[in-house]
């Protein structure tokens, strides 16, 4: 038993798998960079650096199996490398600070990475000059909403995942006396006026959705594009059926009475609400003179937090984001339309552990430091000695 912990451990800390793992970790960059060509950017990076493998389906089967290892499962077993190389081969001294220096930096730079990847979400504010808002957009989930609007003062909404619509066939609605009963669903469509190729009627009984026909569309990997899916639900009150809608996030939210009071229900982006809200007051964008190259992009938002009492204007500018409540607001689209008020889009991004690159990296350069100052001072010493 002894001896093989022993070879466990000797294999865990080789060099050997280090330099396994490295070539493994230059082929899957490789494979990645050129699959975004075909997939695009968002759904290479999540079958090839965020999942512990790659999964393959041969022909027209239905089940998959693993051919290549992913993002985290190399980047794990570097890390496991690194910790147990560490521990076996370098003992604490002097003379070796610098390397734990070094490879404290490193594990922390893994680990700042795995921690962005699980941690980390991106959305758009998008919001025209006049405009207040106080949630952002995701650019990939979508979610159905049943909102009751009984209150005048507010809202109360309930939100149901994409996945679920997807993958069940009845969804209960929490907190509320509604079920949903999923008779259509499709993750990317067109809807048409008019029947056309390609095209059924939604089978819709109530609102805008009976006179609908929708179209179902390849899914979409493009950067600049999304998905746009559609969905008939059924609302049930008990074993009692309310009707049946055809949601989108191309329609408009439909009313329906249950009980003297009034509900919306639609299919909408997934938001994430905050604390506070950003007011658009002026949108300006620059174009380099006699050309159509935007130069720069720039809004001016009113900060407003009810929680501290905040109230203040800030600039927010290319390469110059707003940081604020543990996101960061990147100015990220401008409409050109000259005609009406300007509409601007920041990307709002939550990154819990921005940091740790810029804090691993110092690491490791300050290990460096310390490392070739150290053998420095000793090789002075040794040569003062023999003079």
């Amino acid at each position: 038993m002894d001896k093989l912990l022993k070879r466990i451990i000797a294999v865990i800390s080789s060099l050997r798998l280090t330099v396994v793992c490295l070539a493994i970790a230059m082929v899957l960059v490789f494979v990645g960079t050129l699959a975004q060509v075909d997939e695009g950017l968002y759904q290479a990076q999540n079958r090839y650096f965020k999942s512990l493998w790659i999964w393959w389906s041969p022909g027209n089967a239905t089940f998959k199996i693993p051919v290549f290892p992913g993002g985290y499962l190399v980047g794990g077993v570097l890390l496991v490398n690194l910790i147990a190389a560490h521990i076996k081969r370098f003992e604490l001294s002097r003379k070796k600070i610098g390397i734990f220096i070094i490879h404290s930096g490193l594990i922390l730079l893994l680990l700042g990475q795995l921690f962005t990847d699980l941690l980390s979400t991106e959305s758009a504010l998008q919001f025209t000059e006049g405009n207040s808002k106080a949630y952002s957009e995701d650019f990939h989930a979508n979610e159905v909403v049943l909102i009751d609007q009984t209150d005048a003062q507010q809202d109360r909404v309930i939100a149901v995942p994409e996945r679920l619509i997807a993958s069940q066939k009845d969804v209960t609605l929490p907190s509320s006396s509604f079920n949903l009963r999923v008779k259509n669903y499709w993750p990317n469509t067109d809807l048409l006026k008019e029947a056309a190729e390609g095209a059924v009627a939604s089978g819709a009984t109530e609102d805008v959705g009976k006179a609908v026909f929708v179209r179902s569309k390849p899914l979409t990997a493009k950067m600049d594009e999304r998905n746009l899916p559609a969905a008939v639900v059924e609302v049930q009150a008990g074993q009692k059926s309310l009707g049946s809608w055809l949601i989108s996030p191309l329609l408009r939210k439909q009313t329906f009475r249950h009980e003297n009071k009034e509900y919306e229900i639609g299919f909408r982006f997934a938001r994430h609400y905050m604390p506070f809200s950003l007011s658009l007051i002026d949108a300006q964008f620059d174009e380099y003179q006699g050309t159509a190259i935007p130069k720069n992009y720039s809004s001016r938002v009113r900060v407003e937090n009810p929680r501290t009492g905040e109230d203040r204007q800030v600039l927010i500018k290319m390469n110059e984001p707003l940081r604020y409540g543990g996101l960061t607001f990147f100015q990220f689209q401008m409409s050109t339309n000259r005609v009406g008020p300007l509409s601007s889009t920041l990307q709002v991004v939550r990154n819990p552990s921005w940091l740790t690159p810029y804090i691993s990296c110092v690491m490791v350069g300050l290990g460096l430091m310390v490392q070739f100052l150290s053998h420095l001072v000793g090789f002075i010493k040794r040569r003062s000695t023999t003079a």
